[in-house]
């Protein structure tokens, strides 16, 4: 599990292509320096397990045909900066909102309204999506937590502060780019919950005006 607020910018320093495997080979001070196979790291938002930890402040991961579909990863290629996050600890401080790393789509930067230091992005939202984000409520982008600032139909704000421009890779994305979006995961987990209470209810609600309807006409 993730919180959203990354440790540190990396770089993808190398893409090798296994049949139907990407390996990424990222540098990252931070988050190599206590890495172990076995370990998860968010690479921008998407929940990846090192392989191989390299010399050099280095370390390799896979990325399966699910991952590759998913997320913007696709078509990462060498010289690109990515988002940084170890996996969080128990006990330690939860600065942003719970985030799993499993991308739930990907969208695309509509707009960019820069103010004096700070900054307005808006981004799509894919319709099966929509119904998850909220008015203030967390989103991640890109393994950002943010807060969502204003809704659309089909597309949602985040307000920038100076410190997520200067400290993730958000600041280098331009209109028509793609990023990785993951919805809050007690949405999820709460439809899912109340899907079969609710069909229940339409069921019973349904059944009692049909015994209505033919009272009434009897």
């Amino acid at each position: 599990m993730f919180t959203g607020i990354v440790e540190e910018i990396g770089e993808v320093v190398a893409v090798t292509e296994r049949d139907e495997v990407v390996e990424l080979r990222i540098a990252g001070r931070t988050v190599s320096a206590d890495a172990a196979p076995g370990d998860s790291i968010a690479v921008s938002g998407v929940c990846l397990t090192v392989v191989e930890v390299a010399p050099g402040e280095r370390f390799s991961v896979e990325l399966v045909p699910e991952t590759l579909r998913r997320s913007s990863l696709a078509g990462v290629a060498a010289g690109v900066r990515v988002n940084l996050e170890r996996a969080v600890t128990a006990g330690a401080r939860l600065g942003g909102h719970i985030v799993q790393g499993h991308v739930d789509g990907v969208a695309t930067v509509i707009e960019r309204a820069a103010a004096e230091r700070s900054e307005e992005v808006r981004f799509s939202l894919p319709p099966e999506l929509a119904r998850y984000v909220v008015l203030k409520g967390s989103v991640a982008v890109d393994g950002v937590s943010l807060t969502v600032a204003a809704l659309g139909p089909d597309s949602f704000t985040v307000a920038l502060i100076p410190t997520t421009l200067a400290a993730t890779t958000l600041a280098d994305r331009r209109t028509g780019d793609p990023v990785n979006i993951e919805v809050d995961v007690i949405a999820k987990y709460v439809e899912r919950l109340t899907a079969g209470y609710l069909g229940a209810a339409g069921e019973q609600n349904g059944g009692q005006q049909a015994d209505q309807q033919g009272g009434s006409g009897a």
